[in-house]
């Protein structure tokens, strides 16, 4: 069995795989997180191995923790990888990203895949046929949006996500509703598009905190699936433990 760590900007996700199926799934304060791998180290007293991906909020003594509780492999730019990376920066690239793209390999090997994952950010991940990963693009995220349009001005609300029922707002809330929910729905539809006038046969995946509130606003055929950062994770965990 295995154990997946994933920190993200806001959230932390702890994941126990068998057999590559899911069998546990929480959320987590990062505060907590020590106690609760304990809690699942007691329950499941198989658990073998684990992986942390995270962006940079995880401290130096609980990954030392977590070690100690089970052999872990701190996901980084060096980490081994079922797909050529040709991004110009890989040391760069996140690991949240790198795990998209592996997720891409075991679901979809040798297709082209574009995979949106959106949560803080709105990350674009493309990898082609050869299994070769080219880039993408990174852009604001709903909650984002939101902020920024709170913070950078003087009388703009800070509002919670909110589908729009129309196109044009009649009150200031209803048109920052249409502005941010509308926009980066066109925005997906209008990036997805491109990629596949160049790209033939093009798989899209949709990810992520707001990916089943997004699915149901976009014009494109898409695949969404919540857990596939998760499932990446766990290949690049039996792929460097099973050579």
């Amino acid at each position: 069995m295995n154990l997946i760590i994933d920190v993200g900007n806001t959230n932390v996700k702890l994941a126990v795989f068998q057999d590559n199926e899911i069998v546990n799934k929480q959320i987590v304060d990062l505060d907590a997180i020590d106690i609760k791998i304990i809690e699942l180290t007691k329950k499941y007293n198989n658990l073998g191995k684990a992986i942390i991906s995270s962006v940079g909020r995880l401290s130096e003594p609980q990954i030392a923790n977590i070690s100690n509780c089970i052999s872990t492999i701190v996901l980084d730019s060096k980490t081994r990888v079922p797909f050529k990376n040709k991004y110009k920066t890989p040391e760069t690239l996140g690991v949240d990203r790198i795990a998209l793209v592996s997720a891409s390999v075991l679901k979809y090997s040798k297709n082209n895949v574009l995979i949106i994952d959106a949560g803080t950010c709105i990350t674009y991940d493309f990898i082609n046929t050869k299994n070769e990963y080219l880039g993408g693009a990174i852009s604001p995220g709903i909650s984002t949006r939101y902020k920024s349009l709170n913070n950078l001005t003087a009388n703009l609300p800070l509002l919670k996500r909110k589908a729009p029922k129309k196109l044009i707002g009649k009150s200031t809330k209803q048109s920052i509703h249409s502005g941010v929910i509308n926009g980066i729905s066109m925005e997906i539809d209008g990036i997805v598009n491109k990629y596949r006038k160049k790209y033939k046969d093009l798989t899209v995946i949709l990810t992520g905190g707001d990916a089943d509130f997004l699915s149901k606003r976009l014009k494109s055929s898409i695949f969404a699936n919540s857990n596939f950062l998760l499932e990446g994770l766990n290949f690049i965990l039996e792929y460097n433990t099973n050579e």
